[in-house]
C-alpha cells in the first residue's frame, strides 16, 4: 500500500489488476475521458502499456471501501518535459488518474483521491510542484482539480491527440507554497 486516507487506499499495481484495467479501458464512458472511445484496450494492450513499458511512472490502483475503483500514476518530469512546460528548476511531478467504476463518479471520491495524492507528493516525495494537463473541454475534471488547489497556468494548443483530433489542454499546477501545512490526513507505508 502506498497510502491511505480514510476509506481511500492507493496501492501499487499488481499483475492480477490487468483484468480490471482491461475492463475499465474498454468502457466507452471511461474512454471518453481517458484514452478516447476510439482507443479501447484489450488484455494484450493493457499488458503492453501498463506492464511491459520501461517508463518511470509509478502505477497504482485506487480502492474505496475495499473495492478497486480506479487507477492513478505519478512521475517526476524529465528535463525535456520541464522545458516544454516552461519550468527551469525544481522537483516537478505529474499525475494521471481515472475512476473506472462509473458508479463511483460524482461522489467526491476524485477530489479525495487528487487531494490525497497532492499531500503524498508534496510531503513524502518532496515535490516542489505538481502538474497535470487536462483537455480544456473536460470541465468536470478541471473543476475537481481546482477544488484541490490547482491553478491554470498555460494553454497548451493541440497538445493531445484524442478521438481523431488534436485537443487543447490546460497546464495546471499546484505548488508547495500554496499547500498550507496542516496535519497530515494520510497514512503512508513503505513499499
Amino acid at each position: 500500500m502506498l497510502f491511505q486516507n480514510g476509506s481511500l487506499i492507493v496501492r501499487m499495481l499488481k499483475e492480477q489488476d490487468k483484468h480490471l484495467l482491461a475492463n475499465w479501458l474498454s468502457t466507452p464512458e471511461v474512454l471518453e475521458y481517458y484514452e478516447g472511445r476510439d482507443n479501447p484496450f484489450d488484455l494484450d494492450k493493457v499488458v503492453k502499456v501498463f506492464y511491459a513499458s520501461e517508463d518511470d511512472e509509478v502505477k497504482c490502483i485506487v480502492e474505496y471501501e475495499g473495492i478497486a475503483i480506479g487507477f492513478i500514476q505519478y512521475y517526476e518530469l524529465d528535463e525535456d518535459t520541464k522545458k516544454k512546460y516552461g519550468y527551469e528548476t525544481g522537483r516537478i511531478f505529474g499525475t494521471d488518474q481515472f475512476i473506472g467504476e462509473i458508479d463511483y463518479w460524482n461522489k467526491g471520491i476524485g477530489t479525495l483521491l487528487v487531494s490525497s495524492m497532492i499531500e503524498f507528493l508534496l510531503n513524502q516525495m518532496k515535490a516542489d510542484k505538481i502538474v497535470m494537463d487536462p483537455q480544456v473541454w473536460n470541465v468536470r475534471a478541471i473543476k475537481c482539480y481546482e477544488k484541490c488547489g490547482f491553478k491554470k497556468v498555460k494553454l497548451l494548443p493541440d497538445h493531445e491527440f484524442h478521438e481523431g483530433e488534436l485537443r487543447d489542454c490546460w497546464l495546471i499546477e499546484k505548488n508547495q507554497i500554496s499547500n498550507g501545512s496542516g496535519p497530515s490526513k494520510i497514512k503512508t507505508y513503505d513499499w
